[in-house]
């Protein structure tokens, strides 16, 4: 099941108002929602975005829609969210380092030991 944070519509006509939700990608526009993120309004261009939902959500691999998107880099969201990523890259990263460098000390101590014994 792919997951999209998108716009969902409410409000009367000629008065939009919009909320933040994470929902399946195949359901509509209106339709069903797993998480209710925050809301928007374009009118007072008022944003109130829950921040630890919202990254939860990328976490675990949300897409989210281009309006989204630009709502969550203006919220700083979205800097949160890379910035975690590369945290998260680094570490991968020194984990590998650490593990070829143990690679490459267990080898050098088997040959030295096998040198020894013989």
């Amino acid at each position: 099941m792919a997951v999209k944070l998108r716009l969902t519509r409410m409000g009367s006509t000629k008065r939009p108002f919009y909320r933040i939700v994470a929902t399946d990608a195949k359901t509509k526009r209106d339709g069903e929602y797993l998480e209710l993120i925050g809301t928007y309004d374009p009118i007072s261009n008022i944003t109130k975005i829950n921040s630890e939902v919202a990254l939860k959500w990328l976490n675990v691999g949300a897409i989210p829609s281009d309006t989204v998107k630009s709502l969550f880099s203006k919220e700083k969201i979205m800097a949160l969210y890379n910035e975690g990523k590369k945290k998260n890259t680094v570490k991968k990263e020194a984990k590998e380092t650490v593990k070829k460098e143990t690679k490459k000390t267990t080898k050098t101590v088997k040959k030295t030991t096998t040198k020894k014994a013989k």
